[in-house]
Order: C-alpha cells, then sequence, then structure tokens
C-alpha cells in the first residue's frame, strides 16, 4: 500500500508552514532515505519479520521514542490553570478534551472558543499537529458554529454567537459538537452512546467506560496503547451494529472521525516521561480524563468535570501529533479490521448493516478495492465533506457562500497536492436508505 509523501503537505498547504516546522522530520528523513512512500515504509515497518535495521527505524519513525524534556513538556495544572469545574452557563459536549481544555481555562471557560483559541490550545497542551488542529477547528466552526466558534457541546446561548457573524445571515442556531451527530460526532463511540439509541451522545455511558477499563486489570502495568483502543473500537462497532438500529459509518465521520475518537485516547492523553517518552496512559490517567471516579464495579461519572492529571506531560515538541500521523494510524487499524472503513449502516434493524457501493457513490473515482491506494482514503473523505457541506450549512445560514468558501479552501489547499482523482459530485440518495443518515433533521442536526 502506498501512501504517498505528497500527504505530507497538507499543512505547508493548508497554513503555508515550512516543513520544518510542520511534522516530525524524522518521517521525512526515514522516508526519503528509504526511497519509500509512508504507506509503504509503515506496512515494513509493522512486518512481523522486519530486519533488525528496520525494527530501528521503527523506533524512530512511529514516535515510540521521541525524546524527553521535562521543562518543554510539563503542562501546568495550577494558577490560571487550576482545575475549575463547569458552572451554569458553561458549556461541557462530548469530547473529553475539549472539556478538560475549558476546565483548566485553556479554551474560554464558557465552552465557546474560537477556532484560534481551540489550535492554540490543542496544540501546546496535547501536541496535536498545528494541520490536523487547523482542519478540526475550521470543520468545526464552519459546521457546528458561526464561522468564527463553536459550542464543545450542546447549542450556545444566543448572546455568544450573535454579532460575530455580521451580515451572513444567520437564521437557525449553531449546534455545537452534541449536535453535530453523523455530520461531526459518530456512532460507535469508546465511552459515549449512541445518540439514537441512548438519546444522549454527550455523556459518558459508565457500563462501555469500565469495558475499556477492564481491558487492563493489572493496575501496574496497565496502558491504554493503540492495540488496546484498536480492538475495543472493533467491540464497540460491533456493539454497536448490534443494539443500535440506527447505527450509520458515514463517509467522513465514520472513516475519519469514528478513528479519531479512539487514536486520539492514547496519542493526546498518555502521560510523558525519559522512561516512557511514547507515553503510558494508566489507569489513573484515563479516569481524570474521562471525568470517573471510584473502583471497578462503583464508578461514579460527573458530567464535564474532566481534568488534565497533576504531574502531567504532553507530547514532546517536534513530535506533534499530525495528519500523515493520524493517517498511519487509520490505515494500520484498518489492515486488520477493514470494516473499519466501510460506509453504511443499519437499515432500521439491529444486525441489518449494508454497505454502499462507492463506484456508485462516487461516479466510479472510487471503489472499495481502490479506496486504500495512494492517498485515496483522505482524498475520498475530505472530497464527501467538501460535496456535503452546502446542503448541512443551509438551515443555519441564509448566505452559505462565506461558510462554504471558508471550508472549501481548507480542503481544497489540502487536497491539491496529493494527486487526488477528478471528483465531480456524490451520489447522496444511496445514503437515504439508512435511517442513521436520512434522520438529519430540517436543523442539520441529528437531533
Amino acid at each position: 500500500m502506498k501512501f504517498s509523501l505528497h500527504s505530507i503537505s497538507f499543512l505547508i498547504a493548508t497554513l503555508g508552514l515550512s516543513s520544518t516546522n510542520a511534522f516530525p522530520f524524522m518521517l521525512f528523513d526515514a522516508a526519503e532515505r528509504e526511497g519509500l512512500g509512508v504507506g509503504e515504509l509503515y506496512a515494513r515497518l509493522a512486518s512481523a519479520d522486519a530486519s533488525d535495521s528496520d525494527k530501528s527505524l521503527r523506533t524512530r519513525v512511529l514516535g515510540v521514542d521521541p525524546g524527553f524534556d521535562a521543562a518543554a513538556q510539563f503542562v501546568s495544572t495550577t494558577g490560571a490553570n487550576a482545575f475549575v469545574p463547569p458552572g451554569t452557563g458553561d458549556i461541557r459536549g462530548p469530547c473529553p478534551g475539549l472539556n478538560a481544555l475549558a476546565n483548566h481555562n485553556y479554551i474560554p471557560h464558557n465552552g465557546v472558543p474560537t477556532f484560534a483559541q481551540a489550535i492554540d490550545a490543542t496544540n501546546k497542551v496535547f501536541g496535536m499537529g498545528l494541520d490536523l488542529a487547523t482542519f478540526l477547528s475550521v470543520y468545526g466552526s464552519v459546521i457546528d458554529g458561526d464561522l468564527t466558534s463553536f459550542s464543545i457541546g450542546g447549542a450556545p446561548p444566543t448572546n455568544l454567537v450573535s454579532g460575530l457573524v455580521g451580515g451572513l445571515g444567520l437564521i437557525g442556531q449553531p449546534q455545537g459538537l452534541s449536535g453535530s451527530h453523523n455530520k461531526y460526532e459518530t456512532d460507535a463511540s469508546p465511552t459515549r452512546g449512541d445518540l439514537y439509541s441512548t438519546g444522549d451522545n454527550s455523556r459518558v455511558v459508565v457500563s462501555q467506560f469500565e469495558a475499556l477499563f477492564d481491558t487492563q486489570t493489572d493496575a501496574a502495568t496497565a496502558n491504554y496503547d493503540l492495540s488496546v483502543l484498536t480492538n475495543f473500537r472493533a467491540q464497540r462497532r460491533q456493539q454497536s451494529v448490534a443494539t443500535n438500529p440506527y447505527f450509520f459509518s458515514g463517509p467522513f465521520s465514520g472513516v475519519l472521525v469514528e478513528p479519531a475518537a479512539y487514536t486520539f485516547i492514547y496519542r493526546f492523553m498518555a502521560n510523558k516521561s525519559a522512561e516512557a517518552p511514547a507515553g503510558i496512559l494508566n489507569q489513573d490517567v484515563l479516569k481524570s480524563f474521562f471525568s470517573i471516579s471510584g473502583s471497578p464495579g462503583s464508578f461514579v461519572y460527573t458530567p464535564g468535570n474532566e481534568r488534565i492529571p497533576d504531574n502531567w506531560y504532553r507530547r514532546a515538541i517536534g513530535d506533534e501529533y499530525t495528519i500523515p500521523f493520524f493517517l498511519l494510524d487509520v490505515l494500520a487499524a484498518a489492515e486488520t479490521y477493514p470494516e473499519f472503513i466501510s460506509v453504511g449502516g443499519n437499515t432500521g434493524t439491529v444486525n441489518s448493516f449494508a454497505g454502499v457501493d462507492l463506484s456508485q457513490l462516487t461516479a466510479g473515482v472510487y471503489n472499495s478495492q481502490t479506496l486504500l491506494e495512494g492517498n485515496n482514503l483522505v482524498c475520498f473523505a475530505l472530497q464527501i465533506a467538501q460535496g456535503f457541506t452546502p446542503d448541512l450549512l443551509k438551515p443555519i445560514f441564509s448566505d452559505i457562500s462565506a461558510g462554504v468558501a471558508q471550508l472549501d479552501t481548507a480542503i481544497t489547499n489540502a487536497l491539491s497536492p496529493l494527486g487526488c482523482p477528478s471528483f465531480q459530485s456524490v451520489n447522496e440518495t444511496l445514503l437515504d436508505e439508512f435511517p442513521g443518515y436520512s434522520k438529519l433533521n430540517t436543523q442539520g442536526t441529528g437531533y
């Protein structure tokens, strides 16, 4: 499988930054030195019969040994960044990381950051690459917010959005991340319930958290790393198909957003140290980030009280989690569980999952055999997101041109160096058979 080095241009194209500032230099150097695409390099490094030199390369390229600088990586939880639980009117939502940032005042405590504040905080506190932070924040502001800001939970009070959109014609209420079901937030979350099964996609389902927690039973050695989380994701997906008649895995929300809900847990929450520079995500740290107290069998969830643990260290400077690194994780998981990139859903009853013919969906541009070739996976997901944007914005803005242009710029600039196949339209009617998709109501939300 080849994942072209052109994909490394995401940040350069989107933000105009130099490659030195944009991505960990190890990935560039190793792939270029070996004469391989990033995907080919990953496949070779991940193979069971990798040579000793390959295993050494794997250690450096895949972020296993990024180094550790305590002073640079320490994240303050005191003073201006001391934990303060949400008060009346403060918004919290389905993303534990954003909730924690608000509780520690790295983004506004009211839970309505501008996209610039979200970019800065996720990069500064968690070590999210600026490319990934920018795309997610811009997408959230356009799809779930008022083009400049967004709620990390449900619909924000009118006074927090009025005046921010000027003459753009705000005719509907921005719904925030909690109201973005199957536009952004999606089914089969690690700890949140499926919206149409539980009626609440923001709060932790304690039984789901406990199922994740129980995958590592020895507190002394517990580490909720990607191997643990990938297997748990497969279990959660099967559980959703078996219990949610409206389960839906969309071409953007299912292919890229669902895996992020799992990879972000380890990549951003693991506590780094000199002994474990790639990080250990132990039981106490996991509970802190998910606002869980107590012991197995008697866990207590306090909604919205996610907190950054004391004595916690972020990703190494220069080892930020960028779009290319994220896509490597997505591809690696899909190699183990091909169903992860299957677009489709249940058709109104449990265990009725039907997949979509990608060739029909994309007028022959992509199919299930070519989706993992070259840059096709990211091209497909982002082109689909771009194609759906106008319909998603119509219930919110009388003039959708600014929102479409804002997201188009980010996506087009990101896609331009990738050599993506020409893509004209999406046959959205193929998705109408899935009630999890068609239940998007006239307000553009999943409610």
